[in-house]
């Protein structure tokens, strides 16, 4: 009789709802082992007994050869006694005496923390199935398997197991229930799974649906983690009655297409972004638009449009039934309110938005937003991390005690960590707004108790104004821990180390570009020079400093920007586009601001530089949404370049404006371009001729500023992050010329360079400072 060895194994990481029980079932009866593995509550347990070859080849496979949708963190092994042979396995009756039997067991609980599956779009084998005429699922609406379907959307507890789900209230029938407890099935302890006998419906037919969107009228569809409003994207007046009823002025729409062919025929699309839109987050991806007409409909002044393919059935069957092969999919709320998820919720607040309604009773536990991503440099950069991709965990390089982190203001994502692994939320929206606020504290209890962390820390923005910091201060002291507040950009900075897994101690020089953030002196900051690293960071350099009239208000007003950038530049803003673009009155009062200092807020903004210029050459004066004139600068520098004519703006050619201030900080003084802006305006140089020739010169200054610290402080190692950096344009000039200068850069692909990032990056720094 051959050697015998019994190990027992613990894989933590993303393997609940993944299919990893029955992977393990079927390997280990392939190589002829006894034991068992099941789900417990810090990941999945295996006991093998076998030839200690045979073990080894478990080990192996386990590690390279999981599930696709399984993401291993550790493997935990330990050598076990032998146990006779036939010998019962607690928890897993039916072995059977003399020959080696795996099983799969129930769930255990207990202490522990293992990580929730995001969400997946449905796969190719249930597609199949559901358009099988043949096939009891045809035409099921919410058809999925082991490998497909809403996971952290529907999940109520861990382990995973169905009772811990939101499909609880659906009773498996026979044959379901046949297909659920078979190891060697699709759907073997798929949680999702269900048919037309025993499972969620739709309160009316997707016929109906179809009929009213090729109609014209304006659709509120319930899907995977919350309501869309859609609509024909061909036809104006359904987009335009959508526009003014959700109040979205000119912000851009993401669209939903058919198919590939269509995406094709009204975006270019590279193999990166093709992968993005086919792969199983399904996320909307910003792409170079094709159809100037569509997108100045969907994305007006933009030249690009977001689009996404269907990743839920009923997404597909719409199509199927003759749905427009075009159409509108946006969130199904107010602008910046949280998304609607179920029916009361959805006929009191969308009443007046939508013309039909589409609801399905299946309940969701999360709402959760669509992700969207953009190719930057040829490499994907997050622009928001949501369905599909949260909460999958994010390795840490450094250890955090339990702490709970809740970002910022804008784009406000929540942060459990612990350990070396940290849990962002899905996309929440702007705490400004007290819905949106109330949503960030049912998802921070919510990851927490599912998570199994208890926080021993609380962290926030250290913006004395934030709602959410205020929250965080009072979630502190009801759980009598510590509150840490951690400034705007260093977390901004720590969010890319982290992401990166810099190591903790390892210096590094961030540029940390954004609209509005606290600074470290009680002014706003946006255009700066840190060098640091997680426990803390160093101000080294920043846009030199301009007084802003009206505070806040100046960021829906870029004309008050120009004014401010001209007068610190020591030019008249009168006669500039900027100023005509206002009454005589507002110009009176703007002059009053600056000449008495009143109402005026010091600030380093890059995003209010981005301003200045577009509303100095004519582009934007007031924006109906963040970074409007930004994106519409970009759009217009992007269609200007010229790469093959060796144009050269006379900005460009000028010195960059990179001075040492008597501190020894380095000053980025943007006066030139300023005086410039307003020349080529009033000269009637192409606004776009002008924007590029910003984008050109801003990263040659950044570039100089960066080998200017660097030669001083010797660090090798940039950063890009900060809301700008979600410029193509300006972060793929950047990314060239520091490169070019022989510098490691870093920049964004797992989350984004904007506030939805922030949470990560403050999980971090609280982290770094509790090992201290």
């Amino acid at each position: 009789m051959s050697v015998q060895a019994r190990r027992r194994l613990r894989v933590a990481g993303v393997v609940q709802g993944v299919g990893f029980r029955p992977f393990v079932h079927a390997q280990a009866t392939a190589l002829g082992l006894g034991g068992f593995v099941g789900n417990g509550p810090d990941g999945v347990h295996i006991e093998a007994q076998g030839t200690p070859e045979a073990l080894d080849e478990l080990q192996r496979r386990v590690r390279e050869q999981a599930p696709p949708l399984a993401v291993i963190h550790e493997i935990q092994v330990e050598t076990m006694p032998v146990e006779r042979a036939g010998a019962a396995v607690e928890g897993a009756p039916g072995a059977r005496a003399g020959r080696p039997t795996f099983l799969i067991i129930a769930s255990a609980h207990g202490a522990g923390t293992t990580s929730i599956p995001a969400d997946v779009a449905v796969c190719a084998d249930c597609l199949a199935e559901m358009r099988d005429p043949g096939d009891r699922r045809h035409g099921y609406p919410f058809i999925a398997c082991t490998h497909c379907g809403p996971r952290f959307t529907i999940t109520t507890g861990l382990p995973y197991d169905r009772d811990r789900t939101t499909m609880v209230g659906f009773p498996l029938c026979e044959q379901c229930l046949a297909e659920y407890t078979d190891p060697l099935g699709r759907r073997f302890h798929a949680q999702p799974t269900a048919c037309p006998a025993c499972g969620p419906a739709l309160s009316m037919p997707v016929a109906e649906v179809a009929a009213a969107l090729r109609a014209g009228r304006i659709v509120a569809i319930k899907g995977v983690g919350g309501y869309h409003l859609a609509c024909d994207a061909r036809s104006p007046d359904a987009v335009g009655t959508l526009r003014r009823r959700k109040r979205r002025g000119a912000k851009p729409f993401a669209l939903m297409a058919a198919d590939l062919e269509v995406v094709g025929r009204i975006a270019r699309i590279s193999e990166t972004e093709q992968g993005l839109l086919t792969s199983p987050a399904r996320p909307i991806v910003i792409l170079p638009a094709l159809d100037e007409g569509l997108a100045a409909q969907v994305a007006p002044r933009t030249d690009t449009v977001g689009v996404l393919l269907p990743y839920a059935p009923l997404h597909h069957l719409l199509f199927d039934a003759g749905a427009p092969d075009l159409l509108v999919m946006t969130s199904g709320n107010l602008s910046d309110e949280p998304i609607c998820i179920d029916s009361v919720q959805a006929e009191a607040r969308l009443a007046e938005l939508a013309d039909v309604f589409c609801h399905h009773d299946r309940p969701i536990h999360v709402a959760c937003d669509d992700s969207v991503v953009r190719v930057v440099a040829g490499a994907p950069q997050p622009v928001r991390r949501s369905r599909g991709y949260a909460p999958l965990p994010v390795p840490l390089p450094l250890r955090a005690p339990p702490l709970l982190a809740v970002g910022g203001e804008l784009k406000a994502t929540v942060c459990l960590a612990q350990g070396e692994s940290a849990w962002l939320s899905q996309h929440l929206g702007d705490t400004e707004h007290p819905e949106t606020l109330d949503m960030l504290a049912h998802s921070a209890r919510s990851l927490g108790a599912l998570l199994r962390i208890a926080p021993e820390v609380v962290v926030s923005d250290a913006h004395p104004g934030y709602l959410s910091r205020r929250w965080a201060q009072e979630h502190a002291d009801h759980l009598g821990v510590e509150h840490v507040r951690v400034g705007h950009h260093h977390a901004h900075l720590a969010s890319l180390l982290a992401e990166q897994l810099i190591p903790a101690g390892e210096p590094v020089l961030g540029v940390v570009l954004d609209g509005t953030g606290y600074g470290d002196d009680g002014t706003i900051w946006g255009g700066e020079l840190l060098l640091g690293s997680y426990a803390s960071v160093e101000r080294v350099g920043h846009l030199r400093p301009v007084a802003l009239p009206g505070g806040d208000a100046a960021i829906r007003h870029p004309a008050r920007a120009a004014a401010a950038h001209m007068r610190a530049a020591g030019l008249d803003w009168h006669g500039t586009a900027s100023a005509a673009a206002g009454t005589p009155a507002e110009a009176l009062l703007i002059d009053r601001m600056l000449d008495t200092g009143s109402h005026c807020t010091p600030t380093t903004s890059m995003g209010r530089l981005f301003d200045a210029i577009a509303s100095l050459l004519g582009v934007r004066h007031e924006v109906d949404f963040e970074a409007q004139a930004a994106i519409e600068l970009e759009a217009l520098a992007a269609a200007a370049m010229r790469p093959a004519s060796g144009w050269v703006h006379p900005s460009v050619a000028a010195e960059p404006p990179v001075r040492v201030d008597p501190t020894g900080g380095v000053v980025i003084d943007p006066a030139a371009w300023i005086a410039r802006a307003a020349a080529d305006n009033a000269a009637g140089v192409p606004a776009g001729d002008s924007a590029l020739a910003f984008h050109l010169a801003l990263a040659r200054a950044l570039t100089d500023a960066v080998l200017m610290i660097r030669d001083r402080h010797g660090v090798g190692t940039v950063g890009l992050t900060g809301g700008v950096f979600a410029n193509a344009l300006l972060s793929s000039a950047c990314q060239r010329s520091l490169r070019a200068a022989g510098l490691r850069v870093l920049v964004h692909g797992v989350v984004p360079p904007n506030d939805g990032g922030l949470a990560l990056g403050q999980a971090a720094v609280a982290a770094a400072r509790s090992a201290r």
